[in-house]
């Protein structure tokens, strides 16, 4: 992330919208005592939401410099891993939940997110369920936080048969404001 991207994203405002208002909706209904991962948690706002209703959480984080204090503040609570979301250190069927919260863009290209995806799929259990969110990318303050960074937007018309070439089925989305929401189940 740039200084600009990596101030925004660590202050509490935003970390309060995703804690109050991306999670909750994404996670309502869905049934998460079981295992879940979170793929891609950043600063950790969603994490510490997922942690307090998980029966287990792992976390998982490309970016070491992310995963530090994560683990110094939540490893009591979660276990965090670092590792790469297109090639996961997990066996297959580990987890009954996966989510990822505003991350997806930060994904390099198409194809990257496309085995995301089908990593997703392989370590879900049969019947497991695949949660998130993401930007849509309107808004000049948008592309003004992603000079210099990776930013590869998810099409919302073209998301639910990604989702369903990885092996995903009812695939529900919703675009509200500047924020995807999506489900799927394995």
């Amino acid at each position: 992330m740039n200084r600009l991207h990596n101030w925004y994203c660590n202050r509490e405002a935003w970390k309060s919208h995703v804690r109050e208002e991306l999670v909750p909706p994404a996670i309502g209904g869905l049934d998460i005592a079981g295992d879940v991962l979170e793929v891609g948690p950043g600063f950790g706002p969603a994490t510490e939401v997922l942690s307090g209703r998980a029966g287990r959480l792992t976390a998982l984080e490309i970016d070491p410099r992310l995963a530090a204090p994560l683990r110094e503040r939540l490893g009591d609570r979660v276990e965090i891993v670092e590792g790469d979301g297109t090639a996961m250190p997990f066996a297959d069927a580990s987890f009954d939940v996966v989510a990822c919260f505003t991350m997806l863009h930060h994904v390099p290209s198409a194809r990257a997110q496309d085995r995301l995806f089908g990593e997703v799929a392989r370590v879900l259990r049969p019947g497991g369920s695949f949660v998130g969110t993401d930007s849509i990318g309107r808004g000049i303050g948008f592309w003004l936080l992603h000079i210099g960074d990776t930013k590869v937007l998810i099409s919302p018309a073209e998301l639910p048969g990604r989702l369903s070439a990885a092996g995903f089925r009812d695939v529900h989305l919703r675009t509200e404001d500047d924020t995807l929401r999506f489900s799927a189940q394995r």
